[in-house]
């Protein structure tokens, strides 16, 4: 293992809810192709806080590499809820652009 993904796991060891070391660990794995490794760490992310909106763009993207197509359009749908609650317009934006793009009843 990289000595980032060592980094990272102390850290999650010793503060197992950190939602910050949670999202580093998925992109991590998911840097390194370890897509079931990625998915776990982001479903955990998700659970401890569902309104990090960060996540739902990466997780949708390694749903569309998974050919995972109706995880893919659910997880975006549920971050531009989760964004367009925060208010966060840019996040919105990005999750519809992905959106679009495997969704064609999507507007």
């Amino acid at each position: 293992m990289s000595n980032r993904i060592d980094m990272l796991l102390k850290m999650h060891e010793e503060s197992p809810e950190d939602t910050f070391v949670l999202f580093a660990l998925a992109k991590e794995h998911q840097s390194m192709d370890k897509t079931e490794i990625a998915l776990e760490y982001y479903n955990k992310l998700l659970t401890a806080d569902k309104d990090y909106v960060g996540a739902y763009y990466h997780l949708g993207k390694l749903y569309e590499t998974l050919q995972q197509i109706e995880d893919a359009i659910k997880t975006y749908k549920m971050g531009i809820q989760i964004a367009n609650a925060a208010g966060d317009h840019h996040a919105k934006s990005e999750l519809a652009g992905a959106l679009m793009n495997i969704d064609e009843d999507f507007e």
